[in-house]
């Protein structure tokens, strides 16, 4: 089934399920209470950052950030700044020129290291961007810069070219190894007893650089919503903490997705790890 296809059917079934009272997700707030997605749009508005955790392959999520984003639209209009993890900084140049038109979208979709679900998942929110005139920052690290974290720590990227350098943060890094983010990395199974202390610095390096060129673009009164994975800002930390350690006043506030079997109250470890959590049924088709 082509992708396109595969797009219709998860929206049939999604409003299907609403038809026959078997809703595909819940909206709930830091307690846990439910809430209308009416209602935690309203308090989107006033914030200086949003941070929307996705589950990658859930389709859901991916709708529901499109949906959240012509809302904050309509409030924010030319104020509204979008961001992503899916596109590396030194793509942003090439993001500019397609936005701008001066590239074709074929060009775009050829040259920029896209995700393998960009066009079911984050195409329609580059296409809103383009269409409405906003800018679209890509925040993420460059993944081989990652890897030579991984594989030197941050000293690696010491060796880097000045020109290298404008595509992370200023060096040195700042890294608290105590933060959970990072901490339950060292004690993950299942990596072959390879797991060094790089390994989560590698991650931290890509929270360190989104959270570095999301401040790079965000000016007081605009609203900034940037898109990741849901690990990037679970329990407000990684790119939650690295913003707040460079701007402790900004109001940000943190969407997660999270999966479960009964999504009509939130399980208790899936409670307060942010502002916002939407639940979705465990059996909700992948798009990927």
């Amino acid at each position: 089934m082509k992708k396109y296809q595969l797009a219709f059917v998860v929206m049939f079934l999604v409003f299907a399920g609403f038809k026959s009272d078997k809703p595909a997700y819940f909206i709930f707030d830091k307690k846990g209470n439910t809430e209308k997605f009416e209602k935690m749009v309203k308090q989107l508005e006033d914030a200086d950052i949003v941070l929307f955790g996705e589950s990658h392959d859930n389709p859901i999520s991916h709708w529901l950030q499109l949906e959240v984003t012509k809302d904050l639209f309509e409030l924010k209009k030319d104020n509204l700044i979008l961001g992503a993890e899916m596109f590396e900084s030194d793509n942003q140049v090439i993001l500019n020129e397609y936005l701008a038109g001066l590239i074709s979208q074929i060009s775009f979709e050829s040259e920029a290291r896209l995700w393998p679900n960009y066009k079911t998942d984050y195409k329609p929110l580059v296409e809103f961007a383009k269409t409405n005139k906003l800018q679209f920052v890509a925040s993420n690290v460059p993944r081989r810069y990652a890897s030579l974290v991984n594989s030197k720590g941050f000293e690696g990227l010491d060796e880097l070219s000045d020109k290298a350098k404008t595509f992370i943060p200023p060096l040195p890094i700042v890294y608290d190894s105590t933060l959970n983010c990072y901490k339950s990395m060292m004690e993950m199974e299942g990596m072959g007893g390879h797991v060094t202390p790089n390994f989560p610095k590698a991650q931290a390096i890509k929270d360190a650089t989104m959270a570095y060129f999301i401040l790079q673009n965000w000016s007081k009164g605009k609203t900034l919503i940037h898109y990741h994975g849901s690990y990037h800002s679970e329990n407000f930390e990684s790119i939650y903490w690295y913003l707040k350690q460079a701007n402790p006043d900004l109001k940000i506030v943190t969407i997660h997705t999270v999966s479960q079997k009964e999504i009509s109250e939130l399980e208790e470890e899936n409670t307060g790890k942010a502002d916002f959590t939407i639940c979705v049924d465990e059996d909700m088709t992948k798009t990927r």
